[in-house]
């Protein structure tokens, strides 16, 4: 016990360290101590002069004296580059599916839209083909066939939310015209056929983007313009495009000449479909024709 109070007192004790001039002896300056305090600060001192080391030779001296340090580096390097350009393939898949989806619509393959993936994940579709008829109860069998006698064939899950968002978004009239034939996709006609004058100017419905301009068989020039809100608008049988893929164009924008072309058409007008969520929609519903 008698040593820990000497050490304890050895520690603790104050000290005066005074300093003099040489020559006359006058006092210049006083400093209080003692010897705990001393190794605090020399203690601290250490410390900060090995965490300083630590860091320069854990980042400074690595990159000279560690040859695996480049090496390290360029791994690195590939990994990320290699994660960023997975997430660019798989956006760019997902992007071309749903582009070859559009085309497929535009040249009325339905049966092959149907079983293309439009999210590109890799994950399978259902087509009538992969039900088993049998399996289905026969309360599961009336409502099929109430179903499907109904004016409901083609509204899907969620379209009353699509209907909602759709209200709330202000749709230019694509042409002044008469409405000839309406939106029916109970005989695969899924837009508008609107009668109008000759070389009577397209507009586009709203902001978008040109994705789709060119020829097809059946629908002649065709245009589809990428909307937001997952919205797609369509514009076929025209006698000239105006707008070519990539173009942004705004709502009320003359894109395209109402015309005559392609195969399934019997006169000049303008074919006029929107698409909300990968949906058919009918027109009517959302522009005051």
């Amino acid at each position: 016990m008698s040593q820990k109070r000497t050490l304890s007192g050895w520690l603790t004790n104050r000290y005066l360290l005074i300093i003099r001039n040489e020559e006359n002896f006058a006092e210049k300056k006083t400093l209080s101590f003692n010897y705990a305090r001393v190794l605090l600060v020399f203690m601290g001192f250490f410390l900060l002069i090995l965490a300083f080391s630590i860091y320069v030779v854990t980042s400074i001296l690595e990159q000279w004296l560690d040859p695996r340090h480049a090496e390290m580096v360029a791994n690195r390097q590939i990994i990320e580059l290699s994660m960023r350009i997975d997430t660019l393939d798989r956006e760019v898949k997902a992007k071309d599916d749903y582009i070859r989806n559009i085309k497929l619509i535009f040249e009325g393959k339905d049966q092959a839209y149907a079983e293309l993936n439009p999210i590109g994940d890799g994950t399978p579709t259902l087509n009538e083909e992969s039900i088993n008829l049998k399996d289905i109860t026969p309360i599961d069998s009336q409502f099929r066939a109430k179903y499907e006698k109904g004016d409901l064939g083609l509204i899907t899950i969620g379209l009353e939310e699509s209907s909602e968002e759709l209200r709330e978004m202000y749709l230019f009239m694509p042409v002044e015209g008469i409405v000839s034939n309406s939106f029916n996709p109970k005989e695969d006609h899924f837009g508008l056929d609107l009668v109008a004058k000759e070389n009577e100017p397209v507009k586009a419905v709203a902001d978008g983007v040109v994705i789709f301009s060119s020829w097809t068989l059946d629908g002649g020039y065709v245009m589809g313009i990428q909307h937001r809100g997952n919205l797609f608008s369509v514009y076929k049988h025209n006698s000239e495009l105006l707008k070519n893929v990539g173009n942004f164009v705004a709502g009320g924008e003359i894109v395209a000449i109402i015309g005559n072309t392609g195969e399934l058409t019997s006169g000049p007008h303008l074919h006029f479909e929107l698409w909300h969520k990968g949906n058919p929609v009918n027109p009517e519903g959302y522009i005051p024709f």
